[in-house]
């Protein structure tokens, strides 16, 4: 059984899917791509598809990640391709792999964000980011199924700064949503916690010590998700560890010469 990791997006409205919805798209491409599936035991089979972190509905995404089992061979740059022509646009099929490491999902420890804040300020923006990391916690509530729920947004903030919008000097980052009038744009480096700190409960944090609080929602989008190294304080590629185990072995260095024949061999 073959193992293939994917890597998708969810761009422009495509980011309003929920993760059903991607489900379900997903496996519907999966049929007209005729992908040779391995399938669940059971009175009702199943497509074996492995989901992994999937961003909150209603954010953007440049990095979700699953993985699939085929019962044959395939090769992973032309069934990218396949399943790529068979998704709607905006859901794309921007990366694959062979499987060759095992704990994909134990490799997602934090994410990146971006988080463009329509009508404020850059630098309201930039000292609300200095208050928020100057704070030893910010309490944020929030709902769930449970009910309120109130915990600690600082702890899992990895890195938190404000970034040039795109098209001016020194631009790192691609608004989601371009305006005329005033924008600040931040960059969130997020550790995945339990329980998870969503970018909302960092707004929420912002909006508690600094009364930051856009005009509309903030545009969000996770630009990467991956193990964090703690030395540079950066989220690296999960799918690095399956290429590497994919390239070939270097060449083994030549032996030592050929031992030298008896004294005598080969004479008369």
């Amino acid at each position: 059984m073959q193992r293939i990791r994917l890597r998708y997006t969810k761009r422009g409205r495509l980011r309003f899917t929920s993760h059903r919805d991607f489900q379900r798209a997903f496996e519907r491409a999966l049929r007209r791509a005729e992908v040779p599936m391995a399938y669940s035991a059971g009175f009702t089979p199943h497509p074996k598809v492995s989901y992994a972190n999937a961003a909150p509905t209603g954010t953007g995404s440049e990095a979700e990640f699953l993985e699939i089992a085929l019962v044959e061979v395939c090769d992973p740059d032309k069934l990218r391709e396949l399943l790529d022509e068979s998704l709607p646009a905006g859901l794309d099929i921007i990366d694959a792999v062979e499987a060759r490491t095992s704990g994909l999902a134990d490799r997602l420890t934090a994410s990146v964000w971006e988080l463009r804040l329509d009508g404020v300020e850059p630098p309201a923006a930039e000292e609300a980011v200095a208050a928020f990391l100057a704070a030893e916690s910010v309490e944020v509530e929030r709902r769930t199924k449970n009910g309120l729920r109130t915990f600690d947004a600082r702890e899992a903030v990895a890195g938190l700064e404000t970034v040039p919008q795109a098209g001016t000097e020194g631009a790192r980052s691609r608004p989601d949503r371009p305006g005329d009038g005033p924008c600040a744009i931040l960059r969130l480096v997020v550790r995945h916690v339990t329980p998870a700190v969503r970018p909302d409960d960092v707004l929420s944090g912002l909006r508690a010590v600094a009364d930051l609080a856009p005009p509309v929602p903030a545009a969000v989008t996770r630009l990467a998700q991956g193990l964090f190294d703690e030395e540079s304080g950066t989220v690296t590629d999960p799918l690095a560890p399956d290429r590497e185990a994919a390239r070939p072995a270097p060449p083994k260095a030549a032996g030592p010469a050929a031992a030298k024949a008896p004294e005598g061999a080969g004479t008369a």
